[in-house]
């Protein structure tokens, strides 16, 4: 019966020290994207963390092995963040184009918002060697987005149901193109030119865009 109760006690605090160790992880997470939207996530450092959530600068790193590890998270947590809000759209009673244009539409309000997140994006498919993240980081990252954009497929193939597509061997194809659309535009558009004009810029060059590859996926009338 002692010997119960002490293992029992074990265990509890061994989910003490882990639910403290997560919260603690959190907590230097959202101080580090804070930050990063405040300053820029070039110009942020582990001591800036650090002071941040008000710990020492070793104690980051108890936690995290870098500050492209910490960045890597971030990513990973606003790419699922942004999956719950695109699978959502998903509506049967809408055409494909119409859930398309939704898609887009919320893709742009999100990365409009979420710059700093964008530009940590941007610069992992440019120079994803260069920022050191850990296999598994990339792995995480690669599966987050795949999952993210196979919404687009899933629509696509929605279409070639309904009878509004055609009908294709796959549409990962498709899915690539409308998301490099998506990426070029944003990057063209959303740190240069007037702020007051900038989303109306990437707005109307993504409705152009979508437009484009709606008309070439539509059946001939």
């Amino acid at each position: 019966m002692i010997q119960k109760k002490e293992e029992e006690k074990l265990i509890g605090s061994k989910d003490k020290r882990e639910k403290e160790r997560e919260r603690r992880r959190r907590a230097i997470i959202r101080a580090a994207k804070r930050l990063i939207i405040d300053k820029g996530f070039k110009s942020v450092t582990v001591a800036n963390i650090a002071k941040k959530v008000q710990i020492s600068k070793g104690a980051v790193y108890l936690y995290f092995e870098s500050k492209e590890e910490i960045y890597g998270q971030i990513l990973v947590n606003d790419i699922k963040a942004f999956r719950e809000k695109s699978v959502s759209l998903f509506d049967p009673g809408k055409t494909a184009s119409e859930m398309l244009n939704d898609f887009v539409h919320c893709y742009v309000s999100f990365f409009y918002k979420e710059r700093e997140l964008f530009r940590i994006l941007l610069n992992y498919m440019l120079y994803s060697e260069e920022l050191g993240f850990s296999d598994e980081m990339n792995r995480s990252i690669i599966r987050e987005t795949n999952e993210t954009m196979s919404i687009v497929e899933m629509i696509c193939r929605h279409g070639v149901e309904q009878g509004e597509f055609k009908p294709r061997e796959e549409f990962r194809k498709v899915r690539n193109a409308l998301w490099g659309m998506l990426d070029g535009v944003i990057a063209l558009h959303l740190f240069i030119g007037r702020e007051s004009t900038r989303y109306e810029r990437i707005r109307s060059n993504v409705a152009a865009g979508l437009a484009v590859i709606t008309e070439g996926l539509r059946k001939s009338e």
